[in-house]
C-alpha cells in the first residue's frame, strides 16, 4: 500500500500568485510557514520554522487568490510532488511542492481586516467577479479557547 498525504496548518508568507495556463486553467502558488516548538534538555524553549511551497489548481486557485492574504492562517491538504526543470543557466534543478487538494481559510493576521479580499471591504460591481453574491457582514463564529477552559470540554458545548 502507498500513501502520499500532507496536512499543513500555517501562515502565508506572501500573497498568493495567480496565473492562467495556456489552456485557461487557473493556478496559484503560495508559501506557507509552519512552526514547531519544544524544550531542549536544559529546559530552554526552542522553535523551528519550515517553509512549504504550495500549488493550487482550478477553482481552489481562484478562491485562494480572492480570499487569502499574507499572514493569514490556512489549512492545506494535498500530496507531495517533486518536479525537474531546467534553470536559465542550463542546469537541471528539482523543487518539491505540496499540490493542494483541499483548503480551509483561517484567521487573518492581526490588523489586516481591510486587506485585499477582506469581507469588510466594499467592492464595486465592476470589481466583483461574475456570479458572486454581494459582500455580507462577517458572521461571528463561536470558538473554544482551550487555554481559557478550566474544566473538561463537554460534547454538548461544542458549537457545531
Amino acid at each position: 500500500m502507498n500513501l502520499n498525504k500532507v496536512m499543513l496548518v500555517g501562515r502565508l508568507t506572501r500573497d498568493p500568485e495567480i496565473r492562467n495556463t495556456t489552456g485557461g486553467q487557473s493556478v496559484a502558488t503560495l508559501s506557507l510557514a509552519t512552526n514547531r516548538f519544544w524544550k531542549d534538555k536544559s529546559g530552554q524553549k526552542q522553535d523551528k520554522t519550515e517553509f512549504h511551497n504550495v500549488v493550487l489548481w482550478g477553482r481552489l486557485a481562484e478562491i485562494a487568490g480572492q480570499y487569502l492574504t499574507k499572514g493569514q492562517e490556512a489549512f492545506i491538504e494535498g500530496r507531495i510532488e517533486t518536479r525537474k526543470y531546467t534553470a536559465k543557466d542550463g542546469s537541471e534543478r528539482r523543487v518539491t511542492e505540496v499540490i493542494a487538494e483541499n483548503m480551509q481559510l483561517g484567521s487573518r493576521a492581526a490588523g489586516t481586516s481591510n486587506a485585499p479580499g477582506s469581507f469588510n471591504k466594499p467592492v464595486s460591481p465592476q470589481q466583483r467577479p461574475q456570479n458572486d453574491r454581494p459582500q455580507q457582514a462577517e458572521e461571528e463564529i463561536p470558538t473554544i479557547n482551550l487555554d481559557e477552559e478550566q474544566d473538561e470540554i463537554r460534547l454538548e458545548d461544542v458549537p457545531f
